[in-house]
């Protein structure tokens, strides 16, 4: 079985620091020449950026409530070939799970992965009580073993030596450094809008920052070395072990304005047939020619909506396609952008495609936030009427149902009674809800088929 050297870095807790300190790491280690695969636990889009940014490699979600056991394997060992490390960032706290359950937690995919874990915790206003959290984390029933500790937040290079005196003492679990509250590290700003690019020289060069303080902090030697100490592991090729369908061109709006897209999934459409092509709402008067289909991934389109409102050549060619039955699946930020028109977080109105009779506004609060199951009302471009799939939500934005055909109804784990969403008919759906393809192949299927009817369709009218 092939070696894959890897660490997780989790936290006690949101809010400990385990963002800020697995992204440095991964920069410092990219620096010193490693070649880094990054990894998020959960379905988060937006750490994943920045692990591209420290890293130069795309970062792969790890998440069991879409991908499962098997699944997480397979992402993972497709990816991690001719990494010399693997970092994965944890999410919430180390056992933080859906409800009171273990699915989707870090610890449950450290326990899959056999994979070496470090603790970030924050030790403001603590001493030697440090060493009953982290025994507390270490030795819960069921729980996975910590293999060492960053301690962050640190007052001084002598509490540092007290809480790590306690912590080993008491423990036995290796201290690898700490970082100083003076020395506090502060990601980029992380939402409306701000995503990373590579093209951003100074996010580059906050990361490069970010990545020589760790190196001050920090034992990287000695988390490289857990990250060796990782067993070999193996797994079975299912989800890619597909064949491939009808050829099909199929365009991914891609962009600062749309970006939230799984690569595990697109590496599947890919699998599955498709030749993926891509575009920007934002800067492209057109989209490419001889698209068979089109994917629009969620983002923020609200902090661009002057600049896509604008591009009205683009969204007439949009237009026109949709009306000559090209399949459009438009997934939260792309729901927003097919609405008439979009109410911004100051109250402007701003027009969108005009695709959906619909009108979309930002509200002051977050509105959704979690894992849901999805029942099909109707048959659509993904899956059957009927047919129950598995999604995320994560949006501050509602729109008003002028004359929507809903499309699925949606229950978060637990609940009995479900809520409409989205807009399935005819060629387009377009939904608040994030699916993973890489964990329901069925609707990828399902997708690339709709769009091979439509490219036989077209063919017949050219000729």
């Amino acid at each position: 079985m092939p070696d894959f050297p890897r660490i997780m870095i989790a936290g006690t807790h949101s809010g400990a620091g385990k963002t800020t300190i697995a992204t440095a790491a991964m920069a410092m280690l990219h620096a010193s020449g490693m070649r880094v695969q990054p990894y998020k636990v959960g379905p988060d889009y937006i750490d994943p950026g920045f692990h591209h940014v420290a890293t130069g490699r795309i970062s792969r979600n790890l998440d069991t409530f879409f991908l499962g056991e098997d699944g997480i394997k397979e992402v993972f060992t497709r990816s991690a070939v001719g990494a010399d490390i693997s970092v994965i960032e944890g999410v919430m706290g180390l056992y933080d799970g859906i409800g009171s359950s273990d699915e989707g937690s870090s610890a449950r995919v450290a326990q899959i992965l056999e994979c070496p874990v470090i603790l970030v915790m924050d030790a403001r206003s603590m001493a030697r009580s440090a060493a009953a959290v982290v025994w507390g984390y270490a030795n819960l029933p069921g729980g996975v073993p910590l293999a060492g500790v960053i301690i962050n937040r640190v007052g001084s290079a002598r509490h540092l030596a007290i809480l790590t005196e306690a912590i080993e003492t008491k423990t036995g679990i290796p201290v690898l450094g700490g970082i100083l509250r003076e020395n506090d590290l502060h990601m980029p700003e992380r939402h409306l809008g701000l995503v990373p690019s590579l093209e951003n020289r100074e996010l580059q060069e906050a990361m490069h920052l970010l990545g020589q303080r760790v190196a001050r902090g920090i034992n990287m030697e000695k988390l490289v070395n857990l990250a060796r100490s990782a067993p070999a592991l193996a797994a079975r090729q299912r989800i890619f072990a597909v064949e491939a369908g009808v050829p099909v061109q199929l365009g991914i709006v891609k962009d600062s304005a749309f970006n939230f897209y799984y690569q595990d999934g697109l590496d599947l459409l890919e699998a599955m047939g498709a030749e993926l092509v891509y575009s920007s709402a934002l800067e492209d008067q057109s989209l490419p020619d001889g698209l068979d289909g089109l994917y629009i991934g969620g983002g923020f389109p609200e902090m661009f909506i002057e600049q896509l409102s604008a591009n009205t050549p683009y969204i007439g060619d949009l237009r026109h396609r949709v009306a000559n039955g090209m399949p459009v699946y438009a997934e939260c930020g792309g729901l927003m952008y097919l609405c008439d028109g979009i109410t911004d977080f100051s109250g402007r109105r701003l027009s969108g495609a005009g695709i959906l009779p619909a009108h979309c506004k930002m509200e002051k609060k977050r509105v959704a936030l979690g894992y849901v199951k999805a029942k099909a009302l109707r048959d659509n471009l993904l899956v059957k009427e009927g047919t129950e799939i598995r999604g995320h939500e994560f949006h501050y934005s509602t729109v008003t149902e002028q004359g929507l055909t809903p499309a699925f109804m949606l229950r978060k784990p637990g609940e009995s009674v479900g809520r409409s969403d989205g807009h399935a008919r005819g060629n387009v759906l377009a939904t608040y809800l994030h699916v993973h393809f890489a964990g329901l192949p069925i609707a990828a299927r399902g997708f690339l088929n709709c769009c091979a009817l439509y490219s036989r369709t077209r063919k017949r009218v050219e000729i």
